[in-house]
């Protein structure tokens, strides 16, 4: 069964995967930040990027596919490829609303999977 634990923001502790995330934020963060450490909010984005595209063992996947279903890119990496899809593909909506589902699916799928892999993992 599952087992409810309450969690305040105020006690982080309660959740330990909170707790594991922040762990490695911080560690990302001590890396990138200045040594008088008072640039520290400025680049709490990059960090938060560098740790949603990284893979996570126990899941399986990055926290970035976990959420949207596909590895992310780069937008250098996306100019070519929206360019070609603009030019060249005629999209039929009703076709997309399918590919979307199926993707939503398979999302789903993923998303059952990192559980099974992170309850293994935890064992």
């Amino acid at each position: 069964g599952v087992k409810h634990k309450v969690a305040s923001p105020y006690h982080p502790q309660t959740n330990g995967q909170a707790e594991v995330s922040n762990r490695e934020i911080k560690k990302i963060l001590e890396k990138i930040v200045s040594a008088s450490r008072k640039d520290w909010s400025m680049k709490l984005d990059e960090a938060m990027w560098a740790y949603r595209t990284t893979f996570k063992s126990p899941i399986g996947l990055t926290p970035f596919q976990m959420v949207y279903g596909k590895s992310c890119h780069l937008p250098v990496e996306l100019e070519h490829k929206v360019y070609w899809a603009l030019k060249f593909l005629n999209f039929d909506h009703n076709q997309a609303g399918d590919q979307r589902k199926v993707q939503m699916q398979e999302l789903e799928e993923m998303r059952c999977q990192a559980y099974e892999s992170s309850k293994l993992h935890k064992e």
